[in-house]
């Protein structure tokens, strides 16, 4: 069955996080929403409406995408599987942790 829309694994963990950060809902809300409407081919797609997503490149050498939520205040990381049309929640971190850069390496 084909979608013109991403598959999110799973949502149920950015409205955990929404719960528990409440200042973070619309922004996660509006990530949401663009990838269940959307069917981006590439990071060049996505930064039309995401401007500072980044792909970066974790300790397991996979490539994820990172989303600055709310002025940078907290990181949402993906993994993002454009010809497969899913997108996996990796990590939802405040910017301070991702700035440390250990998540990195549970990756």
């Amino acid at each position: 069955m084909r979608h013109d829309f991403m598959r999110i694994i799973s949502r149920k963990r950015l409205q955990e996080f929404a719960s528990r950060h409440a200042d973070a809902a619309q922004s996660l809300t509006h990530w949401y929403r663009f990838f269940r409407a959307t069917n981006p081919a590439s990071l060049q797609d996505v930064r039309r409406v995401f401007p500072h997503a980044d792909a970066v490149v974790v300790e397991s050498g996979n490539t994820v995408t990172v989303f600055n939520l709310c002025g940078n205040k907290y990181r949402l990381v993906v993994a993002l599987h454009y010809n497969r049309r899913i997108v996996y929640i990796l990590r939802l971190i405040r910017h301070a942790a991702y700035s440390k850069g250990l998540w990195k390496n549970t990756l």
